[in-house]
């Protein structure tokens, strides 16, 4: 702070720059609050946390809970379609089989068309399947495929290093910096034995010609099911059941991870640009947040940041207003005082 009442200008012509700070930073130093994904592992801070409150804020589950609601979900309509089996046109094999198949194709949006439904009864069971159906595939089986990936890029760690000896904390220490990489990947690799596999089972079982196979892989897993080739025998259903659902969530986590991995690579290209280029006299200005004509450390700090896009001015703002309400006595400083006066207020 200034020594006098009068603010001095942050720019002058002085040889000597006014902001000068003679104190040594020790931001570095500083311990960090915990991420609020550390504070959610706790049943205290589960309890406390307004989001776990929200409506889609405590849905964190398990692999095997995705698992038991996917077999939930697909014995349910196993059940009901069974019943109204002849309510559905198309092309039939094993009831059983084609009931599975139904649920899978109608949840992942795919729609061939091979198999349709015919009344009322059904139409109304399809929508109600479809929209239950899109749910589990985003909220759980998206889970579940993270879930999955993240326990590969260990392997892959290894796999890359497998020369080297290369210690926990090393490896750790990569896979935090390199996560979004890793994840992109291995759900391209996955995606191209999914891809791989899916041509050769439509080429062998189904015995379309190679160029459909691999045309009717891409318009299932792209869930555009055009219809004109399908899974049409038992077998071939069979396999479709468990391939379609792995296929169309694989593609939707490759995509979300590509378009993760260039958002992170813009971040940094806009890092190193911030940190790099020349400070002039009117960042200077804009640094100074509170007008008092000296940019300390925790200025410039949150102007770097500001520039880096971590945080906004709305970020800022309320945080400072924060600051405010617990500074009781107005000093421009945080003590035990002030946060015990401003408890027992609150």
């Amino acid at each position: 702070m200034a020594s006098t009442d009068v603010k001095q200008p942050l720019v002058s012509v002085h040889s000597t720059p006014p902001f000068t700070d003679t104190k040594k930073s020790r931001f570095h130093r500083s311990i960090s609050a915990p991420t609020t994904d550390t504070q959610l592992e706790s049943g205290k801070a589960k309890a406390l946390f307004p989001g776990s409150k929200l409506i889609l804020g405590a849905i964190h589950p398990s692999f095997r809970q995705v698992i038991l609601l996917l077999a939930t979900y697909l014995g349910t309509g196993i059940t009901c379609f069974f019943f109204v089996r002849h309510q559905l046109s198309g092309k039939k094999t094993n009831v059983i089989i084609d009931a599975l198949y139904f649920c899978v194709v109608t949840m992942t949006t795919v729609g061939y068309g091979d198999i349709v439904p015919n009344s009322v009864l059904t139409k109304l069971l399809a929508c109600a399947f479809v929209f239950f159906g899109m749910a589990l595939v985003a909220l759980f089986l998206s889970k579940a495929a993270d879930y999955l990936v993240e326990k590969q890029e260990m392997l892959l760690i290894r796999g890359l290093h497998l020369r080297k000896k290369v210690g926990t904390s090393e490896i750790l220490k990569e896979l935090e910096t390199n996560r979004v990489r890793y994840k992109f990947i291995i759900s391209a690799v996955f995606l191209l034995v999914l891809i791989a596999v899916g041509t050769a089972v439509l080429w062998r079982v189904e015995k379309l010609e190679f160029i459909d196979a691999f045309y009717c892989v891409c318009s299932t897993i792209t869930t555009l099911g055009y219809g004109d080739k399908s899974f049409s025998t038992e077998g071939g259903r069979v396999f479709a059941i468990i391939w379609i659902l792995a296929s169309t969530v694989c593609v939707a986590q490759f995509f979300l991870y590509l378009a993760e991995l260039n958002a992170e690579r813009r971040q940094q290209l806009l890092t190193k640009w911030v940190l790099k280029r020349r400070m002039t006299f009117m960042d200077l200005e804009a640094a100074d947040i509170d007008k008092d004509g000296v940019v300390g450390s925790a200025d410039f700090v949150i102007y770097k940041l500001k520039e880096m896009g971590k945080i906004s001015q709305e970020d800022i703002t309320i945080v400072m207003e924060e600051f405010e309400n617990l500074d009781v006595d107005h000093s421009g400083t945080l003590s035990v005082s002030d946060l015990l006066i401003a408890q027992s207020t609150q």
